[in-house]
């Protein structure tokens, strides 16, 4: 199997402090760490774990296709060194006369465990045409595409394209952020969706069920539905079915919030895992439970290290 996520690729500058400053603070970072960022490379990540876990190198193919900088600028050249070459950045787009990375500034509170995220983009986004270029490059050896839910009308297109070119791909979307106009059409599209707590707050839905029950009846297309609820874990919905689990959120006795950076990427690239690599030998409960327990093992820690090894207690 074959997969290709589509999303932004960030550098992120992680500052942790005792708590917020207030407007025109000075305060005292106990920390700082950069790390390469965005959704769909967070989730690559960690699925490339997951899969080196289970799956023999040979059959599985991780690619990501973003928009970088110059590609022989240093933010480029780290890039690739993080992710090659488990994850391929083959079909990634190069802006040639920018130098600097997309680029996320991060202040994380430790009174509260939460963060609050800064962006600075000024790379010029993909378009459909550069977006077809590369769909056309890859063919069918493709089975499966992964979408942000980025630009939501460039990106509406390419699930089109895809629809129309390759109708044996499988997609999926994520429907994150809430005040980005157009994710509703592309959950319209997709096989799977992911939606985000705050999406579904900011669309009137009260708990994860109630999201994914009352989004079935607009996502005609879909085989699978799943919303995370924070610290009250997540539901996932079989519309074909109507077999609707809810998993708690995993906090094992001495659980404590360490970073919360990426834990929705981290729960994606599990149930990516589950649906791709064990979608007959995993019932929906296995699938879900096994996304949570990575998320949660995931926020108990810095970074993305050795999350593979929570697999251990699936098999």
């Amino acid at each position: 199997m074959a997969l290709v996520a589509v999303g932004a690729c960030y550098v992120d500058t992680i500052l942790t402090t005792p708590h917020y400053p207030g407007e025109d603070d000075k305060l005292r970072a106990s920390s700082i760490s950069r790390r390469r960022g965005g959704n769909c490379p967070n989730t690559l990540e960690v699925l490339q774990q997951l899969v080196a876990q289970s799956a023999p190198a040979s059959k599985t193919q991780l690619n990501l296709i973003a928009i970088l900088p110059a590609k022989e600028s240093i933010a480029s050249k780290q890039i690739r060194n993080a992710f090659e070459p488990q994850v391929s950045l083959s079909h990634c787009i190069h802006r040639e006369e920018f130098q600097e990375p997309a680029s996320s500034y991060i202040i994380k509170s430790q009174a509260s465990g939460s963060r609050t995220i800064v962006n600075y983009n000024e790379l010029p986004e993909m378009t459909l045409e550069e977006f077809v270029q590369i769909a056309d490059r890859l063919g069918t050896e493709i089975g499966w595409y992964h979408f942000e839910g980025r630009i939501p009308d460039v990106t509406l297109a390419c699930i089109r394209y895809l629809r129309q070119q390759y109708p044996d791909i499988k997609i999926s979307v994520e429907v994150e952020k809430p005040g980005r106009e157009g994710l509703q059409e592309l959950a319209k599209e997709a096989d799977v969706v992911f939606y985000s707590k705050s999406w579904a707050q900011a669309n009137g839905y009260s708990s994860a069920e109630e999201c994914i029950r009352k989004q079935s009846s607009q996502t005609r297309n879909a085989s699978f539905l799943c919303c995370t609820w924070g610290q009250d874990g997540a539901a996932a919905l079989e519309p074909f079915t109507e077999r609707l689990v809810h998993s708690p959120a995993y906090t094992p006795k001495g659980f404590k919030v360490v970073d919360t950076i990426g834990a929705g990427d981290t729960f994606i690239a599990g149930m990516l895992y589950g649906l791709i690599f064990n979608g007959n030998s995993w019932d929906l409960s296995k699938k879900l439970n096994m996304a949570n327990r990575l998320a949660g093992t995931k926020v108990a820690q810095e970074g993305f290290n050795n999350l593979g090894s929570v697999l251990e207690a699936f098999f």
